[in-house]
């Protein structure tokens, strides 16, 4: 099951790191324009992700109990908000751009360097809005899909957009292929027609396998959701939203802590987490996997069997970030040599890199533990386990090292980074406990 999912979530990250590579060959302005922006998109595509979990949890459990109707119920669900999310993140994007992007530009960085990474990031913002919809439509549709299963598909999309990215990317960047040389446009252009792509190739899938996918029968006759359902989860699934949307907010807030030591460290961040958000895709969808074969174990009642499933995966992912941890060392110096950017920009972008293959593990085990509560339809609990870790002790660290602090930016990110060890003890505790181990959609 898992192999598909990592591989649909390797290929989409391996066209980012693409992406980023063709625009940082551009220049450094333009590349931490479209970084800057991206990590907006990011909290947009986490929210996304939040909206469909609590679902998800009921959604996993009815397949797991043969209840297709229960299951569509939970995509109505799923569509309906990710909808509202991506029309409000349109409108932020649309009437605040200069707001957002600025509070990415450091003072310290000269005027017309400050001006140009505003103006490529309002550009590139402009036209990332079209594609908020499709990745909306897209998470709603895989998230049911992979619930069954069928993680093939998602990765065949994924795919598909791939090759649509990748050609797009190569000829509206540089002007090749009798292609206009858009620079930044092009880009944002490529990406757009990516995710509608990859959006569709999922929902035709979906609707033409009519067997395959119960639930879809009778998707579109109605909105109805039975309001005992709705309301479970809203009760379940709100934490989670605002959990994922407060956690990817938190990740920005640090990545602006960071940008206080000047546009170099947003250009070497941006190089070193391209590169580490290639190789995160094995222990972030091990953790998705999790909620899945364990969600579907509680939802058939075979509550013994979830337990020592979990301790099984749990072990096998951490044993794998270590193995992708030791893969990365050596790229840790070569790979930011690939952008045209400034010597200390790739000094800081290798440093980055190596603390980075260092935490994984730590984060790996987190991730685990925080989908294996979520499982059990424990998202109070996996509310105050992510967000309370990265808002009452994270930020707090990272706000008084910034901005009460001369420390130079090295030590300031080993520090913030390696803080996650608090958050390995608390999961560990928190799984011992067996709180999670629970059947939310019995018969009662």
């Amino acid at each position: 099951m898992v192999v598909p999912m990592i591989l649909q979530m390797l290929v989409t990250n391996f066209v980012s790191m693409l992406d980023n590579i063709m625009l940082g060959r551009v220049g450094t302005e333009q590349m931490s324009g479209a970084s800057i922006v991206n990590q907006y998109v990011f909290i947009f595509i986490i929210s996304t992700f939040g909206a469909v979990s609590g679902p998800s949890i009921f959604g996993a459990q009815f397949f797991g109990k043969g209840d297709s109707k229960g299951q569509m119920y939970t995509f109505r669900f799923r569509l309906l908000v990710c909808l509202i999310i991506a029309v409000i993140a349109a409108l932020l994007f649309y009437f605040f751009d200069d707001e957002l992007i600025s509070l990415f530009l450091s003072k310290d960085d000269s005027p017309e360097q400050t001006a140009a990474t505003l103006g490529y990031g309002k550009t590139y913002m402009s036209i990332m809005i079209l594609s908020l919809v499709p990745n909306a439509v897209r998470q709603a549709y895989a998230s049911v899909v992979s619930e069954c299963g069928e993680t093939k598909i998602p990765m065949a999309a994924s795919m598909t957009a791939v090759a649509v990215n990748l050609v797009l990317d190569y000829g509206l960047i540089f002007g090749r292929l009798g292609m206009p040389e858009l620079g930044v446009t092009g880009a944002a252009i490529a990406t757009v027609a990516a995710k509608i792509v990859e959006a569709a190739v999922i929902v035709v899938w979906v609707h033409t396998h009519p067997a395959r996918n119960r639930y879809a029968k009778g998707a579109y006759s109605g909105f109805g959701i039975p309001s005992h359902l709705a309301g479970s989860m809203l009760v379940k699934g709100v934490p989670l939203l605002i959990n994922e949307f407060l956690w990817a907010a938190g990740m920005s807030v640090i990545a602006q802590c960071y940008s206080v030591r000047g546009l170099d460290v947003v250009a070497a961040r941006n190089i070193s987490t391209t590169l580490t958000n290639l190789f995160s895709t094995v222990y972030v969808q091990l953790g998705a996997c999790i909620a899945i074969i364990v969600g579907a174990k509680l939802g058939a009642n075979k509550l013994r069997d979830a337990r020592d499933t979990d301790n099984k995966l749990l072990f096998f992912s951490i044993a794998a970030s270590v193995v992708v941890g030791v893969l990365i060392l050596p790229l840790a110096k070569l790979f930011p040599m690939v952008y045209n950017t400034s010597d200390e920009v790739r000094d800081i972008a290798a440093y980055m890199i190596m603390i980075t293959a260092c935490v994984f593990p730590l984060w790996s085990y987190t991730n685990a533990c925080y989908f294996t509560l979520r499982s059990g339809g424990k998202t109070g609990i996996t509310f105050l386990f992510d967000f309370g870790f990265t808002w009452l002790l994270v930020i707090p660290l990272a706000l008084v090292l910034a901005y009460l602090t001369e420390l130079p930016i090295r030590p300031l990110f080993a520090i913030i980074n390696f803080a996650e060890i608090v958050k390995v003890i608390i999961g560990y505790f928190m799984v011992r406990s067996d709180i999670w181990i629970n059947n939310i959609v019995n018969d009662k």
